[in-house]
């Protein structure tokens, strides 16, 4: 049925993984469709581009990006992201390798703004936990081999490789890790090492490789009714934040009276935490809100609690190991 009496329109644009064709879809979305919120960018390169337009058009952004200098933007409230910030991913990340019994870790990241961050917690946390950041680097994308980056890694005897890049990159480190007979364990994020990585590669190269990715929070009511949305059995974790997203929107929306980028920006932390009543879907909100309730939405994704700077307060994250070229689930924490 809408809200406010109109129906709700998505309208796509493709950013192409690159600043530069995001910040020219970003003024078509705003300039020409008049959106009153973006959702969906990824790369943090390219939300650091768009978050401006959108600050200065006064248009709300909502983001899986993790670098921590995305919400250290001066974007005045006009930005979320349901994605864990560096910190909080580093700090998961590395207490689930030294629990690996792991003690010896190099890490090999993209030139990206949540390379060096992700240094500093690793270090501090890998520490923490009986575990050593034996060294680092940072190595620049669309090479046809990283050969030496590898032959540096190597010469400080690590028993662990985080590869800490995308797939494109990642893919060809992991050939080229198994080409220098490293019997070490690698390390990935989920976007990094996908289903088509493993089908491009023989299953000898990826054998062993642990992945990480943020969890759903697959026990709660909101999941199962994402999966019955979505009509697919275990929906990833962008997926449920893509779900969590249009279900805030439309609540925040229909909570403040107002289809606009700054009713978003002060409204939505009144219906996604506090005293109200849990609802899971945005249906069963908007239902409490039309009677004048207040409301607590709990999202597919996990609670989409956010501090005062746009970041979520906590996650839960999935962790899986390759084996004979398949993903075989570990454990969710």
């Amino acid at each position: 049925g809408g809200v406010l009496g109109r129906k709700i329109e998505l309208v796509v644009e493709d950013d192409e993984t690159n600043p530069e064709a995001a910040v020219r879809a970003a003024h078509k979305l705003i300039d020409v469709d008049k959106v009153p919120v973006i959702m969906g960018t990824w790369a943090s390169a390219v939300t650091t581009a768009v978050a401006p337009v959108c600050w200065e058009s006064k248009t709300f952004l909502m983001t899986v990006s993790g670098a921590d200098s995305i919400t250290l933007l001066p974007h005045e409230g006009y930005l979320v992201r349901t994605q864990p910030n560096t910190q909080l991913q580093g700090t998961k990340h590395c207490e689930f390798i030294a629990s690996l019994g792991k003690k010896r870790v190099f890490l090999m990241s993209i030139q990206a703004p949540f390379a060096e961050p992700m240094r500093k917690k690793s270090e501090e946390v890998l520490k923490k936990n009986g575990s050593e950041l034996v060294g680092g680097l940072i190595y620049e994308k669309d090479k046809s081999t990283y050969r030496s980056e590898i032959d540096q890694a190597l010469a400080t005897n690590p028993d662990l490789i985080y590869l800490n890049g995308y797939a494109p990159d990642v893919t060809i480190m992991l050939r080229d890790l198994y080409r220098a007979s490293f019997n070490g364990s690698r390390f990935a994020q989920s976007y990094a090492v996908t289903t088509k990585v493993l089908e491009s590669l023989p299953p000898e190269v990826t054998e062993g490789t642990y992945t990480v990715q943020p969890s759903s929070d697959i026990n709660s009511p909101a999941y199962a009714l994402a999966e019955k949305r979505l009509g697919e059995q275990d929906p990833d974790s962008y997926e449920t934040q893509a779900t969590d997203w249009m279900s805030l929107a439309a609540l925040t929306i229909a909570k403040s009276k107002e289809a606009t980028g700054t009713a978003l920006r002060d409204n939505i932390r009144k219906i996604s935490q506090g005293s109200g009543v849990k609802v899971y879907s945005a249906v069963e909100g908007l239902k409490l809100l039309a009677d004048g309730k207040e409301i607590n939405y709990e999202g597919a994704s996990g609670p989409c609690d956010f501090n005062e700077i746009g970041d979520i307060t906590d996650c839960k994250f999935r962790y899986e190991i390759v084996e004979h070229g398949k993903f075989k689930f570990l454990k969710t924490v």
